[in-house]
């Protein structure tokens, strides 16, 4: 296990590359068994959920190699046995995004045995739309001992409707969208999902050869094709990481310029963040904030594209501690969202939650403790709160922060944060703690 250690109240100023998108560049690749030629997939992430994705596809016959590419890496994939279509690589359990190998495999190889996937506690998600859509192409289901099995000899083009109880579903979205690339004739989908990362999906697909119209809408149009070949393809900037960044610019009253961003998939992030006092210039791919020196209470309701995202919603929470005065935040997406509220308490937060919305009344200061990531963004909002707070504060379970996050410490070390990752040694007494002094070698071996 690893810690963060942060020194916080320091502003963080400076500037940073925002890395590929995790969100879009995970159904990328599960979309790449798809292909009948190889393919060239850059500005991919380091991430570990990417690495986790990556050796799945390759117990499914898949060979992908890596190159460096400035920033980010050049993934070079291509199906060398198309016959698996199923692994029992345990991570494969532990990541949702390996759910969305499920319609790639059944439309290009007729069968899948995919797990039920895992991911992150932030509430319910089920599957139930992706097997419903799946199903309505013509697909026979059937769940076992905690996989689905689906089988096709050919997918049948059909409308369908992804409408669920908290909007549309992404994942799902994704999963029947790229089945339906080689479904024979011609495929409605109702309801889905608008965002980025399904446009940019989208785009790999039409770049092998798909044809899909309505694409950033939530009606998409896709007349199947017999085969889809390889391409060149560039993934998008990761929208999350940025809205990461800012809210870190802001808590600590400082600034950053971004590039390598686009600012029109954070326009509803960005709009929160001027109400809330900050100055921001933008470009056609980088974003300038800078912080006021007051934060004023902001109201966040987290919705589907092109509503605020719930992946910004524990960060803007962070953010929310320090206003002056009274937030309000809801997450209409995952209203269960709301694990992060206890951790940020520990550091001096006046967080009340609960049925999906959260009270906070902004404090003076916030104060180092020991505090544990409970889900990816959760961390992330705790490491934002340490950067701002006086102190030394501690963050474990990092594991959550680097499936998300590439090298999150050292582009925040970048802005000035003092922040360092330690290795934790076993409990001892009930207790653990960091060791003092980083361990370089195992952080170079896993992101490279």
């Amino acid at each position: 296990m690893e810690v963060f250690r942060i020194r916080g109240g320091v502003p963080l100023h400076g500037a940073a590359a925002v890395a590929g998108s995790k969100n879009a560049a995970l159904p990328i690749l599960a979309a790449t068994i798809l292909a009948r030629g190889p393919l060239t997939l850059r500005n991919v992430p380091r991430l570990t959920d990417v690495a986790a994705l990556v050796e799945l596809l390759e117990q499914l016959g898949v060979a992908v190699d890596a190159d460096r590419d400035g920033a980010g890496r050049c993934l070079r994939v291509r199906t060398i046995d198309p016959l698996p279509s199923f692994s029992h690589h345990e991570p494969a359990r532990r990541i949702r995004a390996t759910f969305c190998t499920l319609g790639p495999l059944l439309a290009r190889r007729g069968h899948a045995v995919v797990p039920l996937p895992g991911g992150c506690r932030i509430g319910r998600r089920p599957v139930d739309l992706h097997l419903k859509g799946l199903a309505a192409l013509g697909a026979e289901i059937r769940i076992e001992q905690g996989h689905v099995i689906a089988r096709a000899k050919r997918l049948i083009g059909a409308r369908v409707s992804l409408a669920g109880p908290s909007g549309p579903t992404v994942t799902g979205t994704a999963n029947v969208l790229a089945a339906a690339t080689l479904a024979r004739g011609r495929t409605t989908l109702l309801d889905a999902a608008r965002e980025p990362e399904i446009v940019d999906l989208g785009r790999f697909l039409i770049a092998m050869g798909a044809r899909i119209e309505g694409l950033g809408t939530s009606t998409l149009h896709i007349a199947g094709v017999e085969q889809l070949a390889g391409c060149d393809y560039c993934v998008t900037a990761d929208r999350i990481e940025a809205a990461t960044l800012l809210v870190a610019a802001m808590i600590t009253r400082g600034s950053i310029n971004l590039t390598n961003v686009v600012p029109e998939h954070l326009a509803a992030v960005l709009e929160l963040l001027a109400e809330a006092g900050a100055r921001i210039d933008l470009g056609p791919d980088w974003l300038r904030l800078i912080a006021p020196q007051v934060v004023r209470p902001i109201r966040v309701l987290a919705r589907p594209y092109p509503g605020l995202p719930t992946d910004v919603q524990p960060q803007l929470t962070a953010l929310a501690a320090l206003a002056d005065g009274d937030s309000n935040i809801r997450d209409e997406v995952f209203p269960q969202r709301f694990a992060h509220l206890r951790e940020l308490a520990r550091l001096g937060a006046d967080v009340r939650g609960g049925a999906g919305e959260a009270a906070v009344r902004g404090v003076r200061r916030l104060h180092g403790a020991r505090v544990a990531a409970t889900d990816l963004r959760g961390g992330a909002a705790l490491v934002l709160a340490a950067l701002a707070a006086e102190g030394t504060t501690t963050v474990r379970r990092i594991d959550h922060l680097d499936r998300g996050y590439e090298r999150f410490e050292r582009k925040l070390r970048g802005l000035g944060a003092r922040i360092e990752r330690l290795a934790e040694v076993p409990a001892v007494g009930g207790v653990q703690w960091p060791v003092s002094a980083p361990q370089p070698e195992a952080v170079a071996a896993r992101n490279a």
